[in-house]
């Protein structure tokens, strides 16, 4: 399912908390996003559009709840940056940041050990 970065953003407030009416939403971005409250509940009805959210009416508000998974979108979407700059392959990604200096320590450890894991499960 394909949303896009706005929508993404009004996903992630759901992602965090849900059910959310509208209003909610509004108020869990106003600090973050400089959007009109129309702009929002425009993003929550193309969500909805798509599948990628579900709406229950309750009195006269409806509460919305994503039907997408954050897991699940997360692993569309970097699949899809793979293949689209990298071939698919993670190592160039990896060498990519190298190069550019974007690894910390912190980064190369925690990779390490990723690595030193998934040789393990091999054995």
């Amino acid at each position: 399912m394909q949303i896009s970065e706005a929508e993404s953003v009004v996903m992630d407030v759901l992602w965090r908390a849900h059910p959310l009416a509208a209003e909610d939403v509004v108020a869990a971005l106003s600090d973050r996003q400089d959007w009109q409250e129309a702009t929002i509940k425009t993003l929550l009805n193309r969500l909805l559009n798509k599948g990628a959210v579900r709406a229950e009416k309750q009195g006269r508000r409806y509460l919305y709840a994503p039907v997408l998974k954050r897991e699940d979108w997360v692993l569309d979407e970097s699949q899809g940056l793979l293949k689209r700059l990298f071939d698919g392959r993670v190592a160039p990604l990896v060498a990519h940041f190298s190069e550019h200096r974007k690894l910390s320590r912190k980064d190369i450890a925690e990779l390490r050990k990723l690595l030193e894991e998934i040789d393990d499960e091999q054995r």
